[in-house]
């Protein structure tokens, strides 16, 4: 199976960010312009937080917000999990599987930003590997 470093290295979209003080209408259209369901919410260099569509629902809708007036910082989830780019993907899956959640910021060491991740990533990560494990299995029984 490839690394989380090999499949950031694949990902050929530009990082979707926004700054905290950025309104929640703005994020939305960011996060429609890179069909994506989160967003990293940047100060400068640093993660400050992610923004995501659930975030949106329950945060600004059910609490009688507009999306106009209201900054991300005010929504945002603050208590950000990450992983850095040597976490194996089983590690990634079994991490946002346990806490519930869909997108996964990926920090250097450094703390500076090498990516994000979904857990569509990692699900087409894991169908492609076992397809490879049955094709070769195919072949040495056919071998």
């Amino acid at each position: 199976m490839r690394t989380l470093k090999q499949l950031l290295a694949d990902k050929h979209r530009p990082l979707a960010v926004v700054t905290p003080s950025d309104t929640v209408f703005h994020a939305l259209n960011v996060m429609a312009q890179h069909d994506v369901g989160a967003l990293l919410v940047l100060d400068g260099e640093q993660l400050v937080g992610i923004f995501s569509e659930r975030d949106y629902a329950r945060k600004i809708i059910l609490h009688g917000k507009t999306s106009k007036e209201t900054s991300v910082r005010e929504i945002m989830s603050d208590r950000v999990a990450y992983v850095t780019p040597d976490t194996s993907l089983d590690e990634c899956m079994a991490l946002m599987t346990e806490r519930r959640f869909r997108h996964l910021p990926v920090l250097n060491e450094d703390g500076s930003v090498a990516g994000m991740i979904s857990i569509g990533d990692l699900v087409k990560e894991t169908i492609s590997n076992q397809r490879f494990l049955i094709a070769e299995l195919e072949r040495y029984i056919a071998g």
